[in-house]
């Protein structure tokens, strides 16, 4: 069973049909919606403000989700993936959103619908993107939004629908 631990008064709320890893961190004012799954060694910290998650959410093994003191909250919407060691921090992420592998959202950056952040990508603090596709540190766009980026992240979220059944 993951972590799961009350903090200042404010116990996570998970979603129905979740997969938690054991060894998951899920710590405070954190919500998780339905079908989610939370893989090995993720935190996600709201213990010093609000952590929201979606539905059809997956946070790959090593993400951190946090958020600043009073400043940021994270937000994350449906059928995202946020990829191994990537650091979300204080971002609104959309729908249909992939960020990549080891990327870096910082805080109140917003991530909108149909957007994919590559692998290694850092969206600066206060950052508001467009649909499409960012790579680089600073993130810059490399790509316009078009149908198919927004199908591409909402299929590799749809993918993680299976890989979670077979550790239930």
């Amino acid at each position: 069973m993951a972590i799961i631990r009350e903090l200042r008064g404010f116990t996570p709320k998970i979603g129905k049909d979740c997969f938690l890893a054991e060894n998951a961190a899920i710590i405070g004012d954190v919500t998780i919606g339905d079908d989610c799954s939370i893989w090995y060694g993720t935190v996600l910290r709201g213990d010093v403000n609000t952590i929201k998650i979606g539905d059809r959410v997956n946070i790959q093994d090593g993400a951190v989700v946090h958020t600043l003191y009073q400043r940021s909250v994270s937000e994350i919407g449906n059928d995202v993936s946020v990829g191994h060691n990537a650091i979300i921090h204080g971002a609104k992420i959309g729908n249909n959103v992939l960020i990549g592998m080891g990327a870096i959202i910082m805080d109140n950056a917003v991530v909108p619908d149909n957007t994919i952040v590559a692998a290694g990508a850092v969206v600066l603090s206060n950052s508001v993107l467009e649909p499409g596709i960012y790579a680089g540190i600073p993130a810059k766009k490399v790509k316009d939004a078009s149908e198919a980026i927004g199908k591409a992240a909402h299929d590799n979220a749809q993918g993680y629908l299976m890989y979670k059944e077979w550790y239930k």
